[in-house]
């Protein structure tokens, strides 16, 4: 009797270690980020909406810049949308039949259709992520950045990216990965927007000056103007490298805009750039 019962504890104890060991697993599964959740947290989606003026951006997203031509657009306020592929490097456009194909489904409703080839450097913004790991693919709708490519009158063209990847390879890709193939063709654009204030600093450091080309006098009693310092030498620009500290970037660049946390990965967010740890150590920097 009593080895009837030391069997059945021993098998009840083994049923309860397999039913742990499941929990924990699908326990550490459900806290781990997935590839989509990634990729959405590292590229704001913008969020476009619409009014009697027509379309335009009401939420602006991560700013894109396209480094190889070939992606097809149409405007935003078409109905249909076209789907350039990105495999191995190369840009496919869409095949010139589909895209007349449906110039003349258009054209029978009464509307000519407009497509678009986006250049080299257009900046635009990521519309949606979608990840299908069966297919091996990452599809990213795009819209371009009118204001920021100077486009007047507004047309808000839009597109579909599909980044095919090899047979299996999602499944076990991690995040900086498929962000490195990404940026092969839409790259992250750093571009600095406060240019051109040089030239006016410069002309306010000007002396002032009579109709006679001399300095203009100063006031009586006043300590004459000391001379700016000449050979200053200029302060070191920060210095970002691999495997520093969260505590090491913030000395030198202060406190981020924003900070993204996905458990072993962060994302510290600043103006113009991104800042990427693994295990708190710096692995890229955007």
């Amino acid at each position: 009797m009593a080895k009837r019962v030391r069997s059945f504890i021993s098998v009840f104890a083994i049923i309860i270690a397999m039913f742990l060991a499941i929990f924990l697993t699908s326990l550490s599964a459900a806290q781990a980020p997935t590839l989509q959740e990634q990729l959405v947290a590292q590229y704001k989606l913008a969020k476009m909406g619409s009014d009697t003026g027509g379309f335009s951006v009401v939420e602006k997203g991560t700013v894109l810049k396209i480094e190889k031509g070939g992606i097809l657009g149409v405007p935003y306020s078409d109905q249909s949308i076209l789907s350039t592929k990105y495999e191995s490097g190369q840009v496919h456009s869409p095949n010139t039949t589909v895209s007349k194909g449906l110039g003349f489904a258009m054209k029978k409703f009464g509307k000519e259709q407009t497509t678009h080839l986006m250049a080299v450097g257009d900046k635009i913004y990521p519309t949606k992520i979608e990840v299908n790991e069966a297919k091996d693919t990452i599809v990213m709708g795009i819209v371009e950045c009118d204001t920021c490519n100077k486009t007047d009158p507004p047309t808000y063209m839009k597109a579909n990216v599909v980044f095919q990847f090899p047979k299996g390879s999602l499944l076990s890709a991690n995040a900086g990965s498929i962000e490195d193939v990404i940026g092969q063709l839409l790259s992250i654009s750093t571009d600095d927007q406060g240019g051109g204030q040089q030239g006016t600093d410069q002309g306010a450091q000007q002396p002032a000056a009579d109709q006679g080309g001399q300095q203009a006098a100063q006031p009586q009693g006043a300590a004459p103007a000391q001379p700016a310092p000449q050979d200053q030498p200029a302060a070191e620009p920060a210095s970002i490298e691999k495997g520093q500290t969260p505590d090491q970037v913030q000395a030198a660049l202060g406190k981020p805009d924003k900070i993204v946390n996905l458990g072993s990965k962060q994302i510290y967010v600043y103006k113009d750039l991104k800042v990427t740890f693994l295990n708190g150590k710096v692995s890229d920097v955007q």
